[in-house]
């Protein structure tokens, strides 16, 4: 049902998710980020605490394999291998599980910075197509990971269809500086194009004012001088 990607830019120091599933607000229940300390995503039959987990071990000093272990390990063993858990540290380095109950073809594929997951794929050849594009792909993260996932989809996606997509990216702000969720469309996809043309170029104004409103960029509305 789902099939999603965590990248780090070496260059910025950035982390990024973009997933897409044929369920509803897929980017809400799966994606985990954290400033400098990297990313994770509990996908396949979600239970949404265990990215937060990951992300504990993260911050507390694991590797991505440490972290990955650890929850792993202290997981319901009735419930985790229902599980898909991704991982991506601040070094870059990736840790994936996959449980023997995850649904359809799933599988993973890794690479320096990149980890990518799906279940009910159409082939394993999606995964290679999303990490493969993302670390090719020319420009800021965003464009890499939109990239990724639409070379994913060409290469086949799911074996159903996509109906909720998502895109986030935190950098050094304290939040996610880039969160644009589809939670359900028939064109989930194209629609969250449309809304990162339109949110990229005012993404770092918006870091700014939050950041120091007094000499922030104009807010362009009415009655802002």
């Amino acid at each position: 049902m789902t099939l999603s990607l965590i990248l780090r830019d070496a260059e910025t120091g950035e982390f990024g998710s973009v997933i897409a599933s044929s369920s509803p607000a897929v980017a809400a229940r799966c994606v985990n980020l954290a400033d400098g300390v990297g990313g994770a995503h509990s996908q396949n039959v979600t239970d949404p605490r265990l990215g937060p987990a990951l992300l504990a071990e993260l911050r507390a000093g694991a590797s991505s394999q440490q972290a990955l272990d650890a929850v792993v390990s202290a997981a319901d063993p009735a419930t985790i291998d229902f599980r898909q858990l991704l991982v991506l540290d601040s070094a870059g380095r990736p840790a994936v599980f996959s449980g023997g109950r995850a649904l359809g073809i799933f599988g993973a594929a890794t690479r320096d910075n990149a980890v990518a997951g799906g279940n009910m794929l159409a082939s394993l050849e999606v995964l290679d197509a999303l990490v493969d594009t993302a670390v090719t792909a020319q420009g800021r993260i965003e464009e890499r990971l939109f990239a990724a996932l639409q070379a994913a989809l060409a290469a086949g996606g799911e074996a159903g269809p996509i109906h909720s997509a998502g895109l986030s990216v935190v950098s050094d702000a304290g939040w996610r500086v880039t969160d644009l969720r589809v939670d359900w469309d028939d064109a989930p996809v194209e629609t969250l194009g449309r809304i990162l043309a339109e949110w990229l170029p005012q993404r770092d104004d918006y870091t700014h004012r939050g950041l120091n409103p007094a000499v922030a960029p104009s807010y362009g509305v009415p009655g802002d001088e």
